[in-house]
């Protein structure tokens, strides 16, 4: 398979300007990276990071949108992410949430082991796969006038989930650490819901 090129989307900026007045969005973050991201854009209640979670980002977000069928969710996560949860993919494509959407922040790498090449720096494609599983949307972003009709359709009534996927700078960012403390991520989040608090 041949070596694709990433993007120069810069992930910080990019991510930032996705959540961009997100107004009432519900958000799960994937390990690493991603969480760093979103926290640097504005941590809110609404933010659910997860920690040591790896590949179950999209299916919490699949959970999440579920249970809350009135509230659009947002799962960012990374490539190595994603690929360690593939199968995922399928069981959300089947479960066909109309307001679920899932960014995959790509830069080819394992960010969080040692900036290793991830599959997608050597070919395989999420936003194929999610295509293929049967995702109604699925789109690669290069620009950011791509993540800003991105934005927007964060926000639209769909037929059934659908995957952004966001092609990044490989860069190594410095780390803007969200909590991490379990509980209180669980309890803030639940309070936000308006769930009772354990």
């Amino acid at each position: 398979m041949a070596k694709q090129s990433h993007a120069a989307l810069d992930r910080r900026e990019a991510v930032a300007a996705l959540l961009k007045d997100r107004g009432d969005l519900l958000l799960i973050t994937g390990l690493g990276s991603p969480s760093y991201d979103v926290h640097a854009a504005g941590d809110t209640d609404a933010n659910y990071y997860l920690w040591g979670a790896m590949g179950a980002a999209a299916l919490v977000g699949l959970g999440l949108a579920q249970a809350r069928p009135d509230r659009n969710v947002l799962v960012i996560t990374g490539d190595g992410e994603q690929l360690m949860g593939l199968g995922g993919l399928a069981t959300i494509a089947v479960a066909k949430p109309r307001n679920l959407v899932v960014a995959v922040v790509d830069n080819g790498h394992f960010g969080e082991t040692g900036m290793q090449e991830s599959h997608t720096a050597r070919g395989i494609d999420l936003a194929e796969v999610a295509r293929a599983c049967g995702f109604i949307d699925a789109r690669t972003i290069r620009d950011l006038t791509d993540v800003e009709a991105a934005r927007a359709a964060l926000h639209q009534d769909a037929d059934g989930p659908r995957l952004f996927l966001l092609k990044v700078k490989a860069d190594n960012l410095p780390r803007s650490l969200p909590p991490r403390d379990a509980v209180h991520l669980k309890n803030r989040f639940r309070a936000h819901l308006g769930l009772p608090v354990n």
